[in-house]
């Protein structure tokens, strides 16, 4: 099966050969596709991904609640007071404690919308008030207003609202490309991981074929230095080879459980499994247009959207630095009706108008240049923010043609190197029959393992760098120039929230 189908089906759903061992463990085959599934789904940095979705979600959310009407109840149940309590004699100006024995209970509904053009909110309000004097005789009295309409309104000042507005969605919108591109960030990890694993397994299978072939060749050796057909030299070189190679394999040993128990930790499986890595087979033929790659990296990721923030930012800051030496008002207006009585139902009977109007002043006259400072710095920055912008895009741009160069040049390095790999096995193969038959020394046969083990690493190595450029790249495009979709298509919210 070629790599290009197996990435298909991992795309699809990975399916894992899990085979049952003793104690509860399980030998778990893995393919890279299936390792970047499990990953996306299993791991800890995808489970922080969802939430950080999660959160500028909510936040989203509750930007588009304050845009909604919103109910209240509110009240003061009860209110007792029995004190003395100081009374100006309105005649003669001279002070006298009087006894003050009441309970007052109110209960108010409010019906509240905020209004972004403007900045203010209008209410509309309906309440009861209940008075019990208990001293100097006992007396009830009830205070109704059945419905009021309630305006709140700022003029001059600095309106957040509208700029929530203008922000809001944006970041709602940077999230989604961000969760999607963090997606992607796991990829890369995974790809990472696996080659790490998977060319410390291969480094542990080689070195134990080595050991046995030399083993093996050590112990043919010696048949021949006792007939006198080979040198001591010749024999204690093939011994230093044995014991190099038995360090090898601990040592190799030891790298494969590091890096085993890295890919293990990252793809959430549990310590005893045993997870045996197949290696990609082939490369997918393709070829990446750097311009549609650029070009994608602007349109289709978050990068846009966070330097729309950016200037959306900057430009706020600027508005509310401008507002804040401007004059600013705000008026309150109150139309209703209102009625007083003895009894509950008397309060709701031949209602009168109730009419309330104010409005506060506050003009700037001198803080010293405070203000114009605070001006002058907001529009300083906004102008960085623009150079800072314009400065990412330039890079942006060389990266992307970095990358893209790097990968389409990376097929013909790759098929290079299993090329290589193939004829040093080969020779491998050969030198090994041809010291076997003693036509050729020692020196001779351990440049060939060498050189085996060299080419085979070389193509692991290559392999790696493919699937990291592809990666990367399909990070910064948010692309699957593999299947030719485009993975924001793919975006379910609702799959996240759950």
């Amino acid at each position: 099966m070629t790599l290009h189908r197996q990435i298909k089906k991992g795309f699809i759903g990975a399916i894992l050969t899990v085979c049952s061992l003793s104690g509860g463990a399980a030998v778990v085959r893995l393919s890279l596709p299936e390792a970047i599934s499990r990953a996306q789904s299993h791991s800890v940095d995808a489970m922080m991904a969802k939430h950080s979705y999660l959160s500028q979600y909510w936040q989203y959310r509750s930007y588009k609640a304050q845009m909604l009407p919103s109910l209240s109840l509110s009240g003061t149940i009860p209110n007792f007071d029995k004190s003395y309590t100081s009374l100006q004699n309105a005649v003669t100006g001279g002070y006298n404690y009087v006894d003050n024995y009441a309970m007052r209970n109110s209960l108010g509904l409010y019906l509240q919308q905020n209004i972004a053009a403007t900045g203010g909110n209008v209410q509309l309000y309906s309440g009861l008030d209940r008075l019990d004097q208990f001293s100097p005789s006992r007396e009830v009295t009830w205070n109704s207003s059945p419905v009021s309409l309630i305006l709140n309104q700022p003029i001059g000042g600095f309106n957040q609202l509208k700029w929530d507005k203008r922000i809001e969605p944006v970041r709602y919108e940077k999230a989604k490309y961000e969760y999607l591109e963090s997606m992607e960030s796991i990829t890369a990890t995974a790809v990472e991981y696996f080659f790490s694993f998977l060319i410390a397994q291969q480094n542990l299978e080689i070195a134990r074929q080595n050991h046995a072939n030399t083993d093996t060749l050590y112990k043919i050796s010696q048949e021949r230095f006792r007939i006198g057909s080979i040198s001591k030299n010749d024999l204690m070189q093939l011994e230093l080879r044995l014991l190099n190679e038995e360090m090898s394999i601990n040592t190799n040993q030891l790298q494969l459980d590091l890096a085993a128990a890295k890919l293990k930790s990252y793809l959430r499986y549990d310590e005893q499994d045993s997870v045996v890595l197949r290696i990609p087979e082939n490369m997918a033929d393709i070829e990446i247009s750097v311009d549609e790659a650029y070009r994608l990296s602007l349109t289709n990721t978050s990068f846009e959207y966070r330097h729309r923030i950016s200037q959306l930012e900057a430009e706020m800051n600027v508005a509310q630095a401008k507002a804040n030496r401007r004059p600013q008002a705000n008026v309150y207006a109150r139309f209703g009706l209102n009625q007083v009585a003895e009894t509950i139902g008397g309060v709701y009977r031949n209602p009168l108008d109730q009419e309330t109007v104010r409005m506060g002043i506050t003009v700037p006259i001198f803080d010293g240049g405070v203000a114009k400072g605070r001006v002058r710095m907001a529009r300083s920055r906004q102008e960085v923010v623009e150079a800072e912008i314009d400065k990412e895009r330039i890079d942006r741009k060389q990266d992307i043609y970095l990358k893209v160069m790097q990968f389409n040049n990376q097929n013909l390095q790759c098929s290079i190197s299993a090329q290589a790999d193939s004829v040093a096995a080969e020779r491998y193969a050969l030198s090994l029959r041809q010291f076997a038959a003693g036509q050729i020394s020692v020196l001779d046969f351990n440049t060939a393992q060498s050189e085996r083990n060299t080419a085979h690493m070389g193509y692991l190595t290559e392999l790696q760098n493919y699937w990291n450029y592809y990666y990367t790249i399909q990070r910064y495009t948010l692309f699957d120039f593999l299947h030719m979709r485009n993975i924001v298509n793919s975006f379910d919210a609702v799959a996240i929230e759950k």
